[in-house]
Protein backbone atom coordinates (compact mmCIF):
# COMPACT_ATOMS: atom_id res chain seq x y z
CA UNK A 1 0.00 0.00 0.00
CA UNK A 2 2.83 2.52 0.70
CA UNK A 3 4.70 1.67 -2.42
CA UNK A 4 1.08 2.16 -4.58
CA UNK A 5 1.07 5.08 -2.61
CA UNK A 6 3.66 6.76 -3.42
CA UNK A 7 3.33 5.63 -7.09
CA UNK A 8 0.37 7.52 -7.15
CA UNK A 9 1.51 10.90 -5.69
CA UNK A 10 4.47 11.46 -8.02
CA UNK A 11 1.58 10.64 -10.83
CA UNK A 12 -0.42 13.14 -9.24
CA UNK A 13 2.38 15.50 -8.70
CA UNK A 14 3.47 15.06 -12.29
CA UNK A 15 -0.19 15.43 -13.17
CA UNK A 16 -0.81 19.07 -11.95
CA UNK A 17 2.23 20.03 -13.08
CA UNK A 18 1.67 19.76 -16.47
CA UNK A 19 -2.11 21.24 -16.28
CA UNK A 20 -3.19 24.73 -16.49
CA UNK A 21 -3.50 26.08 -12.61
CA UNK A 22 -5.16 26.19 -10.92
CA UNK A 23 -7.99 24.20 -13.04
CA UNK A 24 -5.23 21.32 -12.74
CA UNK A 25 -5.85 20.83 -8.99
CA UNK A 26 -9.32 21.15 -9.18
CA UNK A 27 -12.35 18.90 -8.47
CA UNK A 28 -14.71 18.85 -11.49
CA UNK A 29 -17.86 17.37 -10.85
CA UNK A 30 -20.44 15.66 -13.20
CA UNK A 31 -24.17 17.38 -14.24
CA UNK A 32 -22.58 21.30 -13.57
CA UNK A 33 -20.67 22.34 -16.55
CA UNK A 34 -19.82 25.81 -14.17
CA UNK A 35 -18.72 23.80 -10.88
CA UNK A 36 -15.50 23.31 -10.06
CA UNK A 37 -13.56 23.06 -6.59
CA UNK A 38 -10.10 24.49 -6.29
CA UNK A 39 -8.15 21.89 -3.83
CA UNK A 40 -4.99 23.37 -4.10
CA UNK A 41 -1.41 21.07 -3.49
CA UNK A 42 -4.43 18.81 -1.66
CA UNK A 43 -5.31 17.73 -4.78
CA UNK A 44 -2.37 15.44 -5.13
CA UNK A 45 -3.75 13.73 -1.44
CA UNK A 46 -6.93 12.99 -3.40
CA UNK A 47 -5.96 12.00 -6.62
CA UNK A 48 -3.56 9.80 -5.41
CA UNK A 49 -6.49 8.05 -2.91
CA UNK A 50 -8.78 7.80 -6.15
CA UNK A 51 -5.71 6.01 -7.64
CA UNK A 52 -4.60 3.74 -5.12
CA UNK A 53 -8.55 3.04 -4.38
CA UNK A 54 -9.09 1.96 -7.84
CA UNK A 55 -6.32 -0.69 -7.84
CA UNK A 56 -7.28 -2.45 -4.52
CA UNK A 57 -11.09 -2.15 -5.45
CA UNK A 58 -10.34 -4.42 -8.97
CA UNK A 59 -8.34 -6.54 -6.80
CA UNK A 60 -10.80 -7.05 -4.75
CA UNK A 61 -13.68 -8.18 -7.34
CA UNK A 62 -10.91 -10.52 -9.18
CA UNK A 63 -12.16 -13.37 -7.05
CA UNK A 64 -14.08 -15.59 -9.55
CA UNK A 65 -13.03 -16.42 -13.47
CA UNK A 66 -13.84 -13.74 -15.77
CA UNK A 67 -16.05 -11.38 -13.02
CA UNK A 68 -12.90 -8.16 -13.33
CA UNK A 69 -11.22 -7.70 -16.82
CA UNK A 70 -15.08 -7.03 -18.63
CA UNK A 71 -16.22 -4.61 -16.11
CA UNK A 72 -12.58 -3.18 -16.62
CA UNK A 73 -13.09 -3.21 -20.23
CA UNK A 74 -16.19 -1.98 -20.02
CA UNK A 75 -14.97 1.11 -17.82
CA UNK A 76 -12.05 1.72 -19.96
CA UNK A 77 -14.23 1.82 -22.88
CA UNK A 78 -16.86 4.52 -21.57
CA UNK A 79 -13.14 6.56 -19.99
CA UNK A 80 -12.09 5.69 -23.74
CA UNK A 81 -14.58 7.84 -24.75
CA UNK A 82 -14.71 10.70 -21.68
CA UNK A 83 -10.68 10.95 -23.03
CA UNK A 84 -11.11 11.42 -26.61
CA UNK A 85 -13.88 14.23 -25.60
CA UNK A 86 -12.32 16.59 -23.14
CA UNK A 87 -9.31 16.24 -25.14
CA UNK A 88 -10.75 17.54 -27.84
CA UNK A 89 -11.28 21.41 -27.96
CA UNK A 90 -14.16 21.03 -30.15
CA UNK A 91 -15.90 18.27 -28.81
CA UNK A 92 -15.79 19.29 -25.23
CA UNK A 93 -16.62 22.87 -25.80
CA UNK A 94 -20.14 21.21 -27.73
CA UNK A 95 -20.56 19.08 -24.96
CA UNK A 96 -19.57 21.87 -22.09
CA UNK A 97 -16.64 19.88 -20.93
CA UNK A 98 -13.83 20.84 -19.10
CA UNK A 99 -10.96 20.96 -21.74
CA UNK A 100 -7.51 19.17 -20.66
CA UNK A 101 -5.06 19.57 -23.21
CA UNK A 102 -3.03 16.25 -24.10
CA UNK A 103 -5.37 13.37 -22.57
CA UNK A 104 -7.03 12.72 -26.50
CA UNK A 105 -3.83 10.64 -26.40
CA UNK A 106 -5.04 8.15 -23.14
CA UNK A 107 -7.95 6.86 -25.73
CA UNK A 108 -5.18 5.17 -27.53
CA UNK A 109 -4.10 3.19 -24.15
CA UNK A 110 -8.05 2.47 -23.36
CA UNK A 111 -7.92 0.65 -26.61
CA UNK A 112 -5.04 -1.19 -26.30
CA UNK A 113 -5.90 -2.54 -23.07
CA UNK A 114 -9.79 -3.69 -24.81
CA UNK A 115 -7.47 -5.36 -27.19
CA UNK A 116 -5.65 -6.80 -24.15
CA UNK A 117 -8.54 -7.64 -22.03
CA UNK A 118 -10.23 -9.90 -24.84
CA UNK A 119 -6.93 -11.95 -25.59
CA UNK A 120 -6.92 -12.37 -21.47
CA UNK A 121 -10.45 -13.07 -21.63
CA UNK A 122 -9.95 -16.00 -24.00
CA UNK A 123 -8.12 -17.54 -21.38
CA UNK A 124 -9.81 -16.32 -17.84
CA UNK A 125 -12.97 -17.56 -19.30
CA UNK A 126 -14.39 -20.54 -17.11
CA UNK A 127 -12.79 -22.23 -16.42
CA UNK A 128 -9.45 -20.17 -16.29
CA UNK A 129 -6.42 -21.50 -17.37
CA UNK A 130 -4.90 -17.57 -16.78
CA UNK A 131 -5.34 -15.88 -13.98
CA UNK A 132 -5.01 -12.16 -13.54
CA UNK A 133 -3.75 -12.11 -9.90
CA UNK A 134 -2.58 -8.79 -8.00
CA UNK A 135 -0.05 -7.89 -10.70
CA UNK A 136 -2.99 -7.11 -13.55
CA UNK A 137 -5.46 -6.10 -10.97
CA UNK A 138 -3.70 -3.77 -9.31
CA UNK A 139 -2.21 -2.60 -12.30
CA UNK A 140 -5.63 -1.95 -14.86
CA UNK A 141 -7.49 -0.57 -11.57
CA UNK A 142 -4.31 2.11 -10.58
CA UNK A 143 -4.28 2.67 -14.99
CA UNK A 144 -8.19 3.40 -14.62
CA UNK A 145 -7.80 6.14 -11.51
CA UNK A 146 -5.12 7.49 -13.27
CA UNK A 147 -6.62 8.44 -16.54
CA UNK A 148 -9.82 9.87 -14.07
CA UNK A 149 -7.57 12.14 -12.75
CA UNK A 150 -5.74 13.03 -16.04
CA UNK A 151 -9.53 13.74 -17.40
CA UNK A 152 -10.79 15.33 -14.43
CA UNK A 153 -13.45 12.87 -14.75
CA UNK A 154 -12.95 11.32 -10.92
CA UNK A 155 -16.42 11.31 -9.50
CA UNK A 156 -17.61 9.75 -12.98
CA UNK A 157 -15.15 6.94 -12.20
CA UNK A 158 -17.03 6.29 -8.99
CA UNK A 159 -20.22 5.99 -11.30
CA UNK A 160 -18.47 3.97 -14.19
CA UNK A 161 -16.90 1.72 -11.71
CA UNK A 162 -19.52 1.41 -9.39
CA UNK A 163 -19.01 -1.75 -9.08
CA UNK A 164 -15.83 -1.93 -7.47
CA UNK A 165 -17.09 0.29 -5.22
CA UNK A 166 -19.49 -2.01 -4.07
CA UNK A 167 -17.16 -4.89 -3.72
CA UNK A 168 -14.47 -2.59 -1.87
CA UNK A 169 -17.52 -1.23 0.04
CA UNK A 170 -18.80 -4.80 1.22
CA UNK A 171 -15.41 -5.35 2.77
CA UNK A 172 -14.84 -2.42 4.49
CA UNK A 173 -18.61 -2.47 6.11
CA UNK A 174 -17.78 -6.54 6.99
CA UNK A 175 -15.03 -5.84 8.71
CA UNK A 176 -15.87 -2.99 10.57
CA UNK A 177 -19.09 -4.77 11.52
CA UNK A 178 -17.36 -7.54 12.94
CA UNK A 179 -14.71 -5.79 14.75
CA UNK A 180 -17.38 -3.83 16.39
CA UNK A 181 -20.36 -5.93 16.90
CA UNK A 182 -18.95 -9.48 16.28
CA UNK A 183 -21.33 -9.75 13.73
CA UNK A 184 -21.33 -10.34 9.55
CA UNK A 185 -23.36 -8.56 7.12
CA UNK A 186 -22.79 -10.29 4.73
CA UNK A 187 -22.18 -14.34 5.22
CA UNK A 188 -18.88 -13.69 3.08
CA UNK A 189 -17.08 -10.87 1.65
CA UNK A 190 -16.62 -9.30 -0.99
CA UNK A 191 -19.77 -9.34 -1.81
CA UNK A 192 -19.86 -11.82 -5.19
CA UNK A 193 -19.00 -14.37 -2.74
CA UNK A 194 -21.89 -13.42 -0.56
CA UNK A 195 -23.90 -14.49 -3.79
CA UNK A 196 -22.39 -17.63 -3.96
CA UNK A 197 -23.34 -18.56 -0.48
CA UNK A 198 -26.56 -17.25 -1.52
CA UNK A 199 -26.60 -20.22 -3.43
CA UNK A 200 -26.02 -18.45 -7.34
CA UNK A 201 -24.10 -20.30 -9.61
CA UNK A 202 -20.53 -18.95 -10.27
CA UNK A 203 -21.54 -17.82 -14.35
CA UNK A 204 -24.98 -16.52 -12.96
CA UNK A 205 -22.93 -13.89 -10.31
CA UNK A 206 -20.35 -12.86 -13.39
CA UNK A 207 -22.99 -12.05 -16.26
CA UNK A 208 -25.06 -10.48 -13.72
CA UNK A 209 -22.07 -8.41 -12.42
CA UNK A 210 -21.38 -7.69 -16.38
CA UNK A 211 -24.64 -6.70 -16.67
CA UNK A 212 -24.79 -4.19 -13.71
CA UNK A 213 -21.32 -2.78 -14.96
CA UNK A 214 -22.65 -2.25 -18.29
CA UNK A 215 -25.73 -0.19 -17.10
CA UNK A 216 -23.35 1.69 -14.65
CA UNK A 217 -20.95 2.95 -17.89
CA UNK A 218 -24.42 4.14 -19.71
CA UNK A 219 -25.01 5.95 -16.30
CA UNK A 220 -21.51 7.29 -16.47
CA UNK A 221 -21.81 8.14 -20.03
CA UNK A 222 -25.35 10.05 -19.86
CA UNK A 223 -23.05 12.59 -17.90
CA UNK A 224 -21.69 13.24 -21.08
CA UNK A 225 -24.61 15.45 -22.25
CA UNK A 226 -26.83 16.21 -18.88
CA UNK A 227 -25.47 19.49 -18.12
Amino acid sequence: MLIEALIAVAACYFIVSLGRQPFASSLTFPLFKELVLPLGWFFIVFGAFIIVGAGNAVNLTDGLDGLAIVPVMIATGCFGVFAWVVGNAVLSDYLQLHFVAGTGELAVVCGAVIGAGLGFLWFNAPPASVFMGDTGSLALGGMLGAIAVATKQEIVLGIVGGLFVLEAVSVIVQVISFKLTGKRVFRMAPIHHHFEQLGWTEPQIVIRFWIVSVVLALVGLSTLKLR
